[in-house]
């Protein structure tokens, strides 16, 4: 759609999904050395966990990391707007709630999927923080959950979210079932339906809607952009992170140069050595740039050393030379 670019917020164009446990601030700055230019996101913070927690480490990230949105998982109106005003105020781009983790653990902190069927709970949140910050903020969800899966169902939801001042509606295109399925399953099995999302989208014009849910390449995500303002990509993006090196040129109209996979090595070497000066391991930060080879010459090799080796006592950047010499050097070709 040719207004995608007017309508959609910069960086939201093309996004990497929050995944917990995944989309951690070392998995992020690594994310960032191959797109300067894709929305980021945190894993899923808790507003118990945020407000009573460790409240800086849940909001630390590097400066090199925006455009940087913190995901959210809370139901309480009040309390969701105080950790919008605490992700604003440490310089976060967005805010997102979560309403599309299935897991028993997020259901029963009433948060999540199941809050799909209290939209109007939804929307006092998303008007709480609209309030208080000036930042987006935005909503992550699903098709529908359970039996509740009507279009109708999934159009009063985001009638509800759009009235309450909702930046952006990302939507993936998948239904979630509470009960039955295991978070995994529900990734898997219930059918994806991007037509309900396109029809979504065009049911509501004025309100930027990303698409969820099974891209795993960027000529899909092309494809999708002529439907929807933006693409999310999920967990493509960390089995083959080199996949994103040609989002910059490709969505963005930057043509930088992508760097090369050797390029992103080096560029990690100074963050690594900060990171183990810190106390914390190398396996903490090899095990996000796993895939960094993928379907490489060597690339196999690069991911058993780094495997077998950086979960050792006193593993430093000796490892990861040693994982390099084991990838053919070649000439990279500029993705295109």
């Amino acid at each position: 759609m040719t207004d995608s670019i007017r309508r959609n917020p910069p960086g939201a164009r093309v996004s990497v999904a929050p995944m917990m446990d995944w989309t951690t601030p070392a998995q992020r700055y690594f994310m960032r050395r191959i797109t300067r230019h894709a929305l980021l996101y945190t894993e899923m913070v808790t507003t118990a966990a945020l407000i009573h927690g460790d409240t800086a480490r849940f909001l630390d990230h590097h400066v090199d990391e925006h455009p940087l949105a913190l995901q959210l998982g809370g139901s309480d109106p009040a309390d969701m707007a105080h950790c919008a005003e605490l992700a604003a105020d440490a310089g976060f781009d967005e805010v997102d709630i979560n309403v599309g983790c299935p897991s028993d653990r997020v259901q029963n902190g009433a948060f999540g999927a199941c809050m799909m069927a209290e939209p109007q709970r939804i929307a006092d949140c998303v008007a709480a923080m609209k309030a208080r910050v000036s930042i987006p903020v935005t909503v992550k969800t699903r098709i529908g959950i359970d039996h509740q899966d009507s279009y109708e169902f999934l159009h009063d939801f985001a009638t509800r979210v759009a009235e309450a001042g909702a930046d952006r509606l990302i939507v993936h295109a998948r239904k979630a079932w509470l009960s039955g399925l295991s978070p995994k399953e529900n990734r898997e099995v219930p059918p994806l339906d991007y037509a309900r999302v396109h029809r979504l989208a065009a049911d509501f014009p004025d309100l930027p809607m990303s698409i969820n849910g099974g891209i795993v390449d960027l000529d899909t995500a092309a494809e999708q952009l002529d439907h929807v303002d933006g693409v999310m990509i999920g967990r493509e993006a960390y089995r083959n992170p080199y996949s994103m090196a040609p989002v910059d040129a490709r969505f963005f109209d930057d043509d930088t140069p992508a760097p090369s996979r050797f390029d992103v090595v080096e560029a990690m070497r100074d963050f690594i050595g900060r990171h183990l000066a810190a106390g914390n391991t190398l396996q903490s930060v090899t095990r996000h740039m796993l895939g960094l080879f993928h379907a490489q010459p060597g690339g196999r090799a690069w991911r058993r050393v780094l495997s077998e080796q950086a979960n050792r006592p006193g593993a430093g950047l000796e490892v990861i030379d040693a994982a390099l010499a084991r990838v053919a050097p070649a000439d990279e070709p500029t993705p295109a």
